[in-house]
């Protein structure tokens, strides 16, 4: 096993931009003790309500989603996106619902604090659920949005209290 050490948030310095839409990541979170994980590559990282946050975007379909919505946490892990780049992509486009895609993936799940995440990670944030917002297209200020969204299966956005980070050592 891999071992990881906690870094400060004001040391943290990796670009969200890079890290989640170039890289990519993925979300998991674990509900009556079976742990689920889908690719994304939308999302953001900030500060509201006095918390280092990140945000994330979940669709209703995904059936990742019932995994958040039935825990208080959920983890965003990142990989060395070279090696691990096909495998982002399965994760992306097979569902849980259908395969134990991450053995198949060949990931190992490891949890810290009762929260789920990959012992192949780079880097690691866990967070604890602070809220969830659905999109709708009443909410859109901008017609380009909505070409995102062709079979109207809208996003949730959860805020996440960021409450701890992890690199490898």
């Amino acid at each position: 096993m891999k071992t990881f050490i906690e870094v400060a948030p004001k040391d943290f310095t990796f670009s969200p931009f890079t890290l989640i839409g170039q890289e990519w990541m993925l979300i998991a979170a674990q509900k009556d003790g079976k742990t689920n994980a889908m690719t994304a590559s939308w999302g953001g990282l900030g500060c509201i309500w006095a918390k280092n946050v990140a945000y994330i975007f979940v669709r209703k379909s995904r059936y990742t989603k019932e995994f958040i919505d039935g825990s208080d946490t959920f983890s965003l892990t990142f990989f060395d996106t070279e090696q691990y780049r096909k495998m982002l992509g399965y994760m992306g486009r097979v569902s849980g619902r259908d395969e134990d895609k991450i053995a198949t993936a060949g990931l190992t799940v490891r949890t810290e604090d009762g929260v789920p995440y990959f012992d192949e990670a780079k880097t690691v944030l866990l967070c604890k659920k602070l809220s969830r917002h659905p999109l709708s297209p009443e909410g859109f200020l901008s017609d380009e949005i909505e070409q995102h969204y062709g079979d109207h299966d809208y996003h949730d956005m959860y805020v996440g209290e960021i409450t701890k980070i992890m690199t490898e050592a």
